[in-house]
């Protein structure tokens, strides 16, 4: 049995390696990860997690890991900016405010398929000029939901959070725990300390 991480983010291997795991395979899937039309913050982040667990190829004894982060303000969607316009624009509109971070995640082994997802609240502090084109200029805004990650510089702008901040980086630790030993990778057994 292979343990398949269904995702190219460093970020998520890095917090899987704190569960003391790390993948025997990397398989970041292709998707379209456009939004349907009319779909809400978190049925959109769960299909996406879904669709990229199925995508994998993989073996029937394998399993595989994929997640999804979404960034949502009310209804409206945050995804990866495409530009530093776009992430200036998604700083302004969470300045000050409090949003949503959704983080899905997938675990299929065969036809099985186990789920989970969680909600963050999240607040941003209002910002400055300085802390907005400070923040642009580290570019530590690209490739990440909303555009920003809070693990990195952006961290000194979110002073509070009410639920998983492994979640916010992108793999909620303890749902996947939970996931993966229903697959049948158990996490505790065999750690030494």
């Amino acid at each position: 049995m292979a343990l398949i991480l269904g995702s190219g983010s460093p970020r998520r291997r890095d917090l899987l390696a704190e569960l003391g795991l790390v993948a025997d395979d990397v398989r970041p899937p292709d998707i379209d990860e456009t939004p349907r039309k009319g779909e809400l913050p978190r049925p959109y982040c769960i299909r996406m997690a879904r669709e990229k667990a199925e995508a994998v190829t993989a073996e029937a004894e394998d399993v595989v890991l994929s997640a999804d982060t979404t960034v949502a303000i009310g209804r409206r969607i945050l995804g990866k900016p495409e530009d530093a316009g776009e992430a200036e624009a998604f700083l302004r509109a969470m300045s000050g405010r409090r949003h949503r971070v959704i983080t899905a995640v997938a675990v299929r082994r065969g036809t099985e398929l186990w789920e989970r997802d969680v909600i963050t609240q999240v607040k941003m502090k209002r910002l400055s000029e300085e802390e907005i084109q400070g923040y642009l200029a580290t570019g530590d805004w690209q490739g990440k939901a909303g555009g920003y990650g809070i693990q990195g510089p952006a961290g000194a702008l979110i002073p509070w959070i009410s639920g998983s901040f492994t979640a916010v980086v992108g793999l909620p630790l303890a749902e996947t725990a939970q996931l993966l030993a229903a697959a049948g990778i158990p996490v505790w057994k065999g750690r030494r300390s």
